[in-house]
């Protein structure tokens, strides 16, 4: 357990070091039928952005715990990018995210807002 709080917040602090935005942590843990214990959701202002902050979640939780993810999909177009930790990190253009509304499908799981850095 101690290890997934590590791992969230080095994800986090990935996506604030590109200057990610609207970050939300979605804990699933007590949802029998998830297939993970968190997501973390977060969007980037253009494809550019939203690859930026992929590459440097990837980047800054190797060096800083020397865990590499099992997987990843959506580089090809930039638009929705997810990590897979055993947490799934989901980067987001705003469009997409509003259209898949993650939070809202997984509604009955806790959601912490952490604020957007400057």
């Amino acid at each position: 357990m101690e290890d997934q709080k590590i791992l969230l917040q080095k994800i986090v602090e990935g996506i604030q070091e590109k200057k990610g935005k609207k970050i939300t942590t979605v804990d699933l843990s007590k949802i029998e039928s998830a297939a993970t214990s968190h997501f973390i959701i977060c969007e980037g202002q253009s494809t550019t952005q939203v690859i930026a902050i992929a590459d440097s979640i990837r980047e800054y939780v190797l060096q800083n715990t020397g865990i590499k993810p099992f997987g990843y999909d959506g580089y090809q177009n930039g638009q929705w990018i997810v990590i897979d930790y055993g947490i799934l990190a989901h980067i987001f253009l705003p469009e997409y995210r509003n259209y898949y509304k993650l939070e809202q499908l997984w509604n009955d799981a806790k959601l912490a807002e952490i604020p957007d850095v400057e």
